[in-house]
């Protein structure tokens, strides 16, 4: 595993002026089973604070 993680360890920075991109998608909390599940697969729904992510439809229905 150590020899694998050595060349990512040695990359260089970015050239000046250019920044590294975002990653596209992150992990997202369930709120109700608390399973973490990638964004872009989750179920969304509306909430007063912003969007809510679920892992599941059903997961979706318990929260209301």
């Amino acid at each position: 595993l150590g020899l694998l993680l050595v060349p990512w360890l040695r990359r260089s920075p970015p050239p000046a002026g250019r920044s590294v991109p975002a990653p596209t998608d992150e992990l997202v909390k369930d709120p109700v089973c608390q399973t973490y599940v990638v964004r872009s697969r989750a179920v969304s729904r509306k909430g007063p604070e912003g969007p809510r992510y679920f892992c599941s439809d059903a997961c979706a229905r318990r929260d209301a």
